[in-house]
């Protein structure tokens, strides 16, 4: 229980402060500082949480993992649900937040994902899949990578969370930067319309990308 209750919480102060950052102060911040603001969130969790749970805090992380066989289906089951639970959690904070400020949630959001209109630059649904498959690929590869030895363990955290970030500067402007299926499902609950009705792509895509890594880490990394 103590794994699942640390995923739930990591999750929520994932999407809190980096869908919070987008959406209250993301003109401010830019780009940059959006992305910094999801990585710090894994920095500051894999320190906290990962010798707990290994601070997955993401869906498509704990597939990679049940593929490459480093949890079982229980597990995984039972962390995907705390992780969808923390993921409202941390929306539903951040909605009530935006509410006490008197913003409007339709005009800030709530750091959502979309594509089409709802993309900066206008890219499409196809283009959303593909983007999100290829930075879910590089994200997940790379944890796969730096958690596979111990020597690597003082330093994980900040590689993966620097990751994320590196991910983000370029998924931002395209799709707002999914790679995790319970951050972008959570604000599209509480927003519902074209948030709600696009982020299934926000849920596959990540999946398959998460699946074709842990593929290529077992074929590519692993010793026979």
């Amino acid at each position: 229980m103590k794994k699942y209750l640390c995923e739930f919480i990591g999750t929520a102060v994932l999407v809190l402060f980096g869908c919070g950052s987008a959406a209250i102060a993301g003109t401010a911040l830019g780009t940059l500082g959006i992305a910094l603001a999801f990585g710090l969130s894994i920095v500051a969790m894999a320190y906290v949480i990962g010798s707990v749970s290994g601070c997955h805090i993401n869906p498509a992380v704990s597939l990679a993992m049940l593929i490459n066989k480093k949890m079982s289906v229980k597990d995984f089951l039972c962390y995907v649900v705390a992780q969808i639970l923390g993921a409202i959690l941390g929306s539903a904070i951040l909605y009530l937040i935006i509410n006490w400020c008197g913003m409007d949630i339709a005009t800030v959001g709530l750091g959502a994902n979309g594509f089409g209109e709802a993309s900066s630059v206008g890219l499409n649904m196809i283009g959303a899949i593909v983007v999100e498959i290829i930075l879910t690929f590089v994200f997940i590869y790379t944890i796969l990578g730096v958690t596979s030895s111990e020597k690597f363990s003082s330093v994980s955290g900040i590689v993966i969370g620097l990751t994320l970030a590196f991910v983000h500067i370029m998924g931002i402007p395209l799709t707002g930067t999914s790679v995790n299926p319970a951050r972008s499902l959570a604000p599209a609950l509480f927003l519902g319309g074209t948030a709600l009705s696009q982020v299934w792509v926000f849920i596959v895509a990540p999946l398959v990308g998460s699946a074709l890594a842990a593929v290529a880490y077992k074929f590519l990394n692993e010793e026979k």
